[in-house]
């Protein structure tokens, strides 16, 4: 499970309740020396991850795309690949072909719930590839649903121990 927090009392907390990862806006530089836990930078451009471990990169413009995973290399810094949809993912996989995407529910229809989204779009995930789901208000059986359907990670906010319980699922 990544979390998402916001200083370093979060990822304090996160790494407590048994998290795997923490994902931050910023500050990364200072949460560094509060976790040993992997950091995902989510929003800032590559240059201002670097103290991280991972960037997320969006596909809003594919010829930037390209641009900022060549950054990424340069730098030694990870990078996953946050798609919305079907048309995203093949374009991500035919231009960049990431190793991790973070596979985003914004695109679900109205009627169709986020979850059913993400499961929707990890069937399309090729064998070999890391997939993260991010999924805001997850429950424990969201949680446990994703780990059945084989993503590698889900990313949460808010209370990590109420969706760990007993003990942190295996994703």
């Amino acid at each position: 499970m990544l979390v998402h927090v916001r200083d370093a009392d979060g990822a304090r907390g996160a790494e407590e309740s048994g998290a795997k990862g923490i994902v931050v806006g910023s500050g990364l530089a200072e949460l560094r020396s509060h976790t040993a836990l992997p950091l995902l930078a989510y929003g800032p451009a590559p240059d201002a991850a670097a103290a991280g471990d991972a960037v997320v990169l969006t596909v809003d413009d594919p010829d930037a795309l390209r641009d900022l995973a060549e950054r990424c290399h340069e730098l030694g810094l990870e990078y996953v690949v946050r798609v919305r949809d079907d048309d995203e993912l093949g374009h991500v996989l035919e231009h960049v072909d990431p190793e991790i995407l973070l596979l985003a529910a914004d695109a679900a229809e109205s009627e169709q719930e986020p979850l059913d989204r993400l499961l929707e779009l990890l069937l399309d995930v090729p064998a070999g590839k890391l997939a993260i789901a991010e999924l805001s208000g997850a429950s424990r059986e969201d949680v446990e649903e994703l780990e059945r359907a084989g993503v590698d990670a889900v990313l949460v906010s808010g209370d990590v121990e109420a969706l760990v319980g007993d003990g942190v699922p295996d994703v």
